[in-house]
């Protein structure tokens, strides 16, 4: 749901999806001018950036004298330590630390729409259609195979209730990685990746979050690649510092904790 991502919006309200997004926002009326960005308003965000920005008129269709527009407005983040420990320690860029939040609004109100088409059916359709395009972006952070381990609901900061999934997947992680006697040796690793997301309406548009993180601190997974006389943390801390090494062995736990809680505090 981001720049680059334009058939993972598609896909997130194309056809039936699409009704069931306008059979959600736009039912007590609709706005005018560019959607708002959505805003994540936990503190937690502090430790993240932003990345990535996106604003795209993501779907129209007509229904009889009625023409539906959706449009969207995406901010994608990565968390910051652990996206700078790989760039420093394996010149790599991006992070399987990823979240990212999006607003959707329908225009005009729900109001004119064909009767038949039923609320709890399009609620059904829109959380379907946000879980693929969930896996979608996932994909597009290197993040494949990913499964929908449970559902569930849970109640956002703005009271209102959010269907909740939680996901594994796995993600490669590949690179060379310079030893202190000035030799090097291959990453070939596969990272576990939790993830969790959640999809609400809010009385005038529809919210999407959410965000993954590794199942093990990644300072685990490089010392499992490392030749057995090498120390992942002394080897990291060698080719860059304390810092980096202690943010690649962050307790996955942290990320969970704030996955959890930004994705709740999305507005």
């Amino acid at each position: 749901m981001g720049a680059g991502n334009g058939v993972t919006r598609r896909r997130l309200l194309a056809g039936g999806a699409a009704v069931a997004v306008a059979g959600l926002a736009g039912c007590l009326g609709g706005r005018d001018g560019p959607v708002p960005a959505p805003t994540v308003t936990s503190d937690r965000i502090d430790d993240w950036r932003q990345i990535d920005e996106s604003e795209s008129t993501v779907f129209e269709q007509s229904y009889g004298p009625v023409t539906v527009t959706a449009l969207e407005h995406t901010r994608i983040y990565e968390y910051v330590d652990v996206a700078e420990a790989l760039a420093e320690t394996f010149d790599a860029s991006g992070s399987p630390v990823v979240f990212f939040a999006t607003r959707i609004d329908v225009r005009p109100a729900i109001d004119s729409l064909p009767a038949e088409v039923g609320r709890e059916r399009l609620m059904e359709e829109v959380e379907t259609a946000a879980v693929d395009a969930f896996r979608s972006q996932l994909r597009n952070s290197g993040i494949e195979n990913v499964e929908i381990v449970d559902e569930g609901t849970t109640t956002v900061r703005s009271g209102h209730t959010a269907t909740a999934w939680r996901l594994e997947g796995e993600y490669a992680f590949d690179g060379e990685v310079p030893l202190p006697d000035g030799s090097t040796t291959s990453l070939g690793e596969t990272v576990e990746i939790e993830s969790r997301l959640g999809v609400w309406h809010d009385g005038t548009d529809v919210l999407v979050a959410g965000g993954a993180y590794p199942t093990d601190p990644l300072i685990e997974v490089i010392d499992d690649a490392l030749p057995d006389l090498a120390d992942a943390e002394t080897v990291v801390t060698e080719l860059a510092d304390e810092e980096t090494a202690d943010a690649l062995a962050t307790d996955p736990a942290a990320f969970d904790e704030d996955v959890s809680q930004l994705l709740i505090s999305v507005e």
